[in-house]
C-alpha cells in the first residue's frame, strides 16, 4: 500500500550538470580575441613595414629582424632588463615570504600591520613613481637624510647608471600585496601538529623554518617565482618611465620603455612588434630555466 507522503520519481532523462567548461567559456573567448589574435597580428605585423598610421602595410621579409641584430640600443635594453629580473625578483620574492611568514601568527597589531603591507598595492604606479621621485631626491629626499643620520652623504639616486637601476628596484620592493597574501594563506593552511611534533623532536624556529615551511611551501614559492619574473620583465614600463625615461646611459632602458619608443615615438610598429616577440621569448627562456633547475633540485616532489 503506497504512502500519501510517498514522492514520486520522475522517470526519463535527467539533466546533466554544468561541465567545467560551461564556466571557462567566457575566459576562453577572452584569451583567444584579447591575447591569442592580437599575438598572431603582431607577429604578422613584424614582417611588414607598418608605422602604425598606414591602412595597408606592405611584406619587407628579414628587413626588421637585420635591423634587430644590429641594433646597439636593443642590446643595452636587453642588459639592463635582465640585470633588472636578476636584482627584482630576489627582492620581491624576499620581501614577500619573510613578511607573509612574519606575519602569519597572530599577534598584537597583526591586521594594521598585514594592512600596511598591503596597502602599496592598491596604490596606481604613476602615483607611487611620482612618491618616489620625492624619496630619490638627492637634495631633500627622505632616503638621502636617513643616510646622512649615519654619516653617509647620499646618493644621486637617478643620475647614475647603477643607482638609478637599485631606485627603480626600491620602488618595486613596496608594491607586494599579492605575493604576500599567497605566502600568508599558504603558511595559514600547514597543519599545526607537524610543528608540535618538529619541537617536541627539539627543531628550533629556523629549523621549522627551514625543513618543514619552506618544503612545504615550494610550489607557492615556485609560482611566486615565475610570476614576479613575468611581471619585472613585462611590466615595468611605468616606474622607468616616470623615474628615469630610460636614463641615464640606457641603464633603466628596459624593453618595454623601448618597444614604447620605437611604436610611438618613432612610429616603428613594425619593428616593435618584433621586439615584443623577442620579449616573449626572453620571458619564456628564463622561465623554462628556472623550471629546470627547480626540476633538479626536486623542489616540487
Amino acid at each position: 500500500m503506497k504512502s500519501r507522503w510517498t514522492t514520486p520519481v520522475k522517470t526519463g532523462r535527467a539533466r546533466r550538470p554544468l561541465t567545467a567548461w560551461a564556466f571557462l567559456a567566457p575566459y576562453t573567448v577572452a584569451v583567444v580575441l584579447l591575447i591569442a589574435l592580437p599575438a598572431l597580428l603582431n607577429v604578422g605585423y613584424a614582417f611588414t613595414d607598418h608605422t602604425g598610421l598606414t591602412r595597408d602595410p606592405q611584406f619587407v621579409g628579414l628587413a626588421n629582424v637585420r635591423r634587430l641584430l644590429s641594433d646597439g640600443f636593443l642590446l643595452d635594453s636587453l642588459q639592463a632588463s635582465l640585470f633588472h629580473v636578476a636584482l627584482a625578483v630576489p627582492v620581491r620574492l624576499l620581501a614577500a615570504v619573510g613578511l607573509g611568514l612574519l606575519l602569519a601568527a597572530p599577534r598584537p597589531g597583526g591586521r594594521l600591520f598585514r594592512v600596511a603591507v598591503y596597502l602599496p598595492t592598491v596604490i596606481p604606479d604613476v602615483a607611487l613613481a611620482v612618491l618616489f621621485l620625492w624619496v630619490l631626491n638627492p637634495m631633500y629626499g627622505p632616503l638621502n637624510q636617513l643616510l646622512g643620520l649615519f654619516g653617509h652623504p647620499g646618493y644621486t639616486w637617478l643620475a647614475d647608471p647603477t643607482t638609478a637601476r637599485i631606485g627603480v628596484v626600491l620602488m618595486l620592493a613596496f608594491p607586494i600585496g599579492e605575493g604576500f597574501i599567497v605566502v600568508l594563506a599558504a603558511r595559514r593552511l600547514l597543519d599545526g601538529r607537524l610543528y608540535e611534533a618538529a619541537a617536541l623532536e627539539g627543531c628550533g624556529p629556523f629549523g621549522q623554518l627551514r625543513r618543514l615551511t619552506l618544503p612545504l611551501l615550494a610550489p607557492v614559492l615556485v609560482l611566486l617565482a615565475v610570476r614576479d619574473t613575468i611581471l619585472t620583465l613585462q611590466v615595468n614600463f611605468v616606474p622607468a618611465y616616470v623615474l628615469t625615461d630610460g636614463r641615464p646611459a640606457n641603464a633603466t632602458l628596459y624593453l618595454p620603455v623601448y618597444i614604447f619608443d620605437q611604436v610611438f615615438e618613432f612610429s616603428g610598429f613594425a619593428y616593435g612588434s618584433l621586439i615584443t616577440i623577442m620579449l616573449m621569448a626572453v620571458t619564456a627562456v628564463i622561465i623554462t630555466l628556472q623550471l629546470l633547475l627547480v626540476r633538479r633540485w626536486r623542489v616540487l616532489r
